[in-house]
């Protein structure tokens, strides 16, 4: 009975020993590891085997029997009853076999997508400082209120049971018309409630758009560097990534051809450079004479903690070009999964035939009304400002930090908004690659900033994630940055490192090219 050794797996998921043994036994003759016609041991033999009573082992094969799996006749034992299928040529998975479309093969292609962590192994210290992009505070959010506010909408659940009237795809309608009064009030966006469409994160967003927009084929123009999730978005439906270079104003605007593009205006991914007013008039001219659309991501400009508050590029829309998208992952917690789009009015009936066909009944309806509350109560409002003196705080503290003990090594950009800071590499790349590495030992690690440029040459950049780390971690990150560069050859190397790099002649650089 060697085929029966998978029994201990099983007990790792399945709470009762005869449970165990059932799949197992189940799972054994499926694959074909118990052939047809195989006599199965005793009830005597098999609860000695496996520390079974006999009645248990008895319960498995009564239940195998009543499956079909097995047949037993009295003082003859019981017999496997299933003949496996023949197993694909070479052994190869059904689901290799499955003929994809070519959305499916661009989907499913190697390096669609890609991430940055460092496995967790190579880190010898006691814990690692994850300096990663992407995780937004962990104190000073406002549990009470919310619990309160999702508790009111779970006492309303009988009702919402009995409500016949279905709720839009677009999203619920009260959360549309709060995110659309929020938007005006705050981001100085005229937007109507008919316009705003609710979606699980601003990535699906982004997905649907690129499915409704883009042929195969077609051009789309993205910034360098640039948020992946849209280039993967892009690459998935067929179309041509033209990767345009930004400068310490943004993108560079020139006279393009294609018809869509996405850029991050108010605070530039990952860079955190603002676009000029000057460039945004651009935009909009260029997307007129073209019959253009630009998608405007302001992915996390609302944390934000100096300088003067910068209007969306949608604020100047007077030819209904632009769809603005947000998200409240970043500011409110990662597993509230609820972005927004405020769309063209050209765009409200496809993209709620496209909601329709995905999402015939919205999903999260419970957390949709429970943060309609949470703003039209002021909540909303009141935990931005409680947020941006936390960031403001964290982020003053952790650029000192830099600068006092890794400066040397990059030109740190600073910044007015957001939640990482990003800096330029003031040495060569091979210098970078064994300071990451000698980093990744000591136990600290960042979002590598390479991975987000498309034009060739980029330089070596990266991405600090502040802001949910308290001022201790922060500062055993940044020593053990430093640490880890005085672990390597290249600190003994004269002219190793070159300092005072800019970010405009690294963008000139690119835009060359």
């Amino acid at each position: 009975m060697d085929f029966l050794v998978p029994f201990d797996s099983y007990l790792k998921e399945y709470r009762y020993k005869y449970l165990a043994l059932f799949h197992a036994l189940r799972s054994a003759i499926v694959a074909g590891n118990i052939p047809n016609g195989t006599k199965l041991p005793s009830s005597r033999e098999m609860s000695g085997m496996y520390q079974l009573s006999r009645g248990s082992v008895n319960q498995v094969y009564d239940m195998l029997l009543a499956e079909g799996y097995v047949t037993a006749a009295v003082g003859r034992g019981t017999y496997v009853n299933y003949e496996a299928p023949d197993r694909l040529e070479h052994d190869i998975p059904v689901t290799e076999q499955i003929r994809l479309s070519d959305w499916g093969e661009r989907i499913s292609c190697e390096g669609a997508y890609r991430t940055d962590a460092l496995l967790a192994h190579e880190a010898t210290a006691t814990s690692v400082i994850n300096l990663e992009m992407g995780q937004p505070v962990q104190e000073g959010f406002p549990v009470e209120a919310w619990c309160h506010a999702m508790y009111q909408e779970v006492r309303q659940l009988e009702a919402l049971r009995q409500d016949s009237e279905p709720i839009h795809p677009a999203g619920y309608e009260p959360l549309r018309e709060a995110i659309a009064l929020h938007l005006r009030r705050m981001r100085g966006i005229q937007a109507r409630g008919e316009q705003v469409f609710i979606f699980n994160g601003s990535m699906q967003a982004i997905a649907l758009l690129m499915q409704l927009l883009v042929n195969p084929g077609d051009g789309v123009v993205v910034e360098s560097p640039g948020y992946g999730g849209i280039q993967r978005a892009i690459e998935a439906a067929g179309g041509i990534l033209i990767a345009n270079a930004v400068d310490e104003q943004g993108i560079i605007v020139r006279e393009w051809t294609e018809k869509l593009l996405f850029v991050t205006p108010s605070r530039q991914f990952p860079t955190g450079a603002v676009l000029s007013l000057e460039r945004r008039q651009q935009l909009l001219a260029w997307a007129a004479r073209h019959k253009a659309i630009i998608i405007e991501d302001d992915y996390d400009s609302e944390i934000r903690y100096g300088g003067r508050p910068i209007e969306p590029l949608k604020t100047l829309d007077q030819e209904d070009r632009v769809v603005y998208i947000g998200t409240f992952s970043k500011t409110m917690y990662n597993g509230l999964r609820i972005g927004y789009a405020v769309l063209p009015t050209s765009l409200i009936k496809p993209m709620e035939r496209a909601k329709q066909l995905y999402e015939p009944s919205p999903t999260s309806v419970l957390e949709q009304r429970a943060l309609a509350a949470f703003i039209q109560n002021g909540h909303y409002e009141r935990h931005l400002r409680r947020l941006r003196r936390i960031y403001s705080k964290k982020y003053a503290y952790f650029y000192r930090m830099m600068q006092e003990h890794v400066g040397h090594l990059f030109n740190i950009i600073s910044c007015d908004a957001g939640m990482h800071i990003y800096a330029i590499w003031n040495g060569d790349p091979e210098a970078y690659e064994a300071f990451r590495l000698s980093a990744a030992k000591e136990g600290v690690r960042w979002s590598d900033g390479r991975r987000f440029h498309l034009l060739s040459n980029a330089p070596a950049t990266a991405c600090f994630g502040f802001a949910h780390l308290q001022e201790e971690d922060l500062l055993r990150g940044v020593l053990r940055m430093k640490t880890a560069w005085e672990k390597t050859k290249y600190v003994r190397e004269p002219g190793s490192i070159i300092k005072d790099q800019k970010l405009s002649q690294i963008s000139r650089r690119e835009s060359d090219d």
